[in-house]
């Protein structure tokens, strides 16, 4: 899965669930993946009330279920800075 697949996929879930009231961002090797409180989604690099770092092949991994995000976070693939309860939410969006 290429990043822009990954971004168009982020796209479509977001589009389809809405926004958890808070902004995530996912940066990655190849770009950032940026989500506002509303559920928009662009490839700005904005601050975020929560930022998830990996690589994008990992980031692909975990949205096809390939990865699961305890795993990468314990395994170091998955760095996680701002508000770890937003982060948490991810788990609604996806």
């Amino acid at each position: 899965m290429t990043f822009s697949e990954i971004s168009d996929k982020i796209k479509a879930i977001a589009a389809e669930k809405g926004g958890i009231g808070n902004s995530i961002k996912f940066a990655t090797d190849q770009g950032n993946i940026f989500i506002d409180h509303n559920g928009t989604v662009t490839n700005e690099d904005r601050e975020a009330d929560a930022t998830l770092k990996m690589d994008a092949g990992d980031l692909a991994k975990m949205m096809t279920g390939d990865l699961s995000p305890m795993t990468a976070f314990m395994f170091g693939k998955l760095k996680i800075s701002g508000d770890m309860g937003v982060a948490m939410k991810l788990q609604s969006l996806f």
